[in-house]
């Protein structure tokens, strides 16, 4: 069976697809998938940036065997209901929550480059487990948000338009970016899409991966690793993955040519902590790391939070963060054995999740078969049983006052919401 209809333009023609394939597994038509026993909180959709729809991202994450699977999108979550209603035909439960960057500068860390690669005391956190109704106030929060960041978006392809106009490509945010996503249903656009436009832009003008990679290497002269340049040279075998491969290494070395700070479209910290309380939402902080070799293939070397962690965690838990995100694969075992033992001593709900963006990306990370990572499959069963319970009232939630009053450790309280 055809599955490109899982990414289909509206949403029912992605449903009714699913429907349609859930009825023929079940008839034994189609291959049924082997479950694993793997876990994934951090999946973007098309309503951020990645080549999967929410139905597509469910049915990825089935038929690689995950029991679980959460939306996670950039300033948006108008892919929530779709994931939602996926997950039910197919039988998968899932959470829902979405991704965003606030503004740190009124704290301690001000200043610092904090895990944003492109802008110091500038901080990315994650919303998890947000209670169904009140996706709508999440949404609605965002609205502005996305509204100023489009503002930017265009400055920044101006800019990218100046840069390439030397070598008579020209790039345009609403004749060649805005068709790239979903900004009319209430999608995000990011700097992703941004340079996935260009790298649309170089494919059509240098139509061989050898001519692509001479001009990237001596005309614009963007450093290329040995990984990224067999990538690319290795393009017209694996075409599905060329232009995510051309994404990555313009993320890696152009974004600081055309990068203008974000200031408006970010919320303080004190504003997202705010409205994650007053909506029975889970706050996390994402933990990026000193980076040396990116997993994800656009990010280059680079120096992040581990210099004054034990600064930065204090710091979230004196502003109110619930929890702490981060992925196994990303980081050394001694950056995260050290970041679980802070996680414990601040009491942090440890959440995981791969954040999945690029078709090179696996749903699966191998990395949680270590058995020190046991515990983030719990917490993910604990995310589902909170964000289930919360729905049907806030007081129920793992961080409601009235749960936090009735049960303080929050080991105890995961193992209370933990729903398999």
């Amino acid at each position: 069976m055809d599955i490109s209809i899982l990414n289909a333009q509206t949403r029912e023609e992605r449903l009714d697809g699913l429907r349609e394939i859930k009825r023929r597994t079940e008839l034994g038509e189609l291959p049924a998938p082997q479950l694993t026993g793997y876990v994934n909180n951090h999946i973007h959709t098309i309503y951020s940036f990645s080549p999967y729809s929410p139905t597509m991202a469910l049915y990825r994450a089935w038929q690689s065997g995950l029991c679980t699977a959460g939306i996670m999108d950039h300033d948006s979550v108008s892919g929530a209901l779709e994931f939602i209603e996926a997950g039910q035909i197919i039988g998968m439960p899932t959470t829902v929550g979405c991704e965003c960057r606030v503004d740190m500068s009124k704290t301690k860390v001000n200043g610092r480059r904090i895990n944003n690669p492109d802008q110091n005391s500038i901080a990315y956190v994650a919303m998890h487990g947000i209670p169904h109704q009140n996706i709508y106030v999440i949404d609605a929060f965002f609205e502005n948000y996305r509204r100023r960041r489009n503002e930017r978006n265009l400055k920044m392809c101006r800019n990218i338009d100046e840069i390439m106009k030397p070598y008579g490509i020209s790039l345009d945010f609403k004749r060649d970016v805005l068709p790239l996503s979903c900004a009319w249903e209430g999608g995000s656009v990011t700097e992703r899409h941004i340079l996935f436009a260009l790298a649309k832009k170089l494919t059509e003008r240098y139509p061989t991966p050898t001519e692509l990679v001479a001009f990237l290497e001596n005309d614009m002269k963007l450093p290329l690793s040995d990984k990224a340049r067999g990538q690319l040279l290795g393009g017209l075998d694996t075409p599905d993955y060329y232009e995510y491969d051309i994404l990555g290494v313009l993320k890696s070395n152009l974004v600081e040519k055309f990068y203008i700070p974000a200031t408006s479209e970010c919320p303080d910290v004190s504003e997202y902590i705010s409205i994650c309380r007053s909506c029975g939402i889970i706050s996390a902080y994402a933990y990026l790391g000193d980076v040396g070799d990116s997993v994800t293939g656009d990010k280059k070397a680079q120096k992040f939070e581990d210099d004054y962690l034990d600064l930065l965690m204090s710091e979230l838990k004196r502003l109110g963060f619930n929890g702490v995100t981060y992925m196994p694969t990303r980081n050394t075992r001694a950056q995260l054995e050290r970041l679980m033992k802070l996680c414990k001593e601040n009491g942090f709900f440890e959440i995981s999740g791969e954040d999945i963006n690029s078709p090179r990306q696996s749903f699966i990370c191998k990395a949680m078969d270590d058995p020190m990572f046991g515990h983030l499959v719990d917490a993910t069963y604990a995310l589902i049983g909170h964000e289930s319970a919360a729905t049907e009232n806030l007081e129920a939630g793992l961080f409601s006052d009235k749960s936090v009053s009735a049960e303080p450790d929050i080991s105890a309280r995961v193992k209370t919401m933990i729903k398999k």
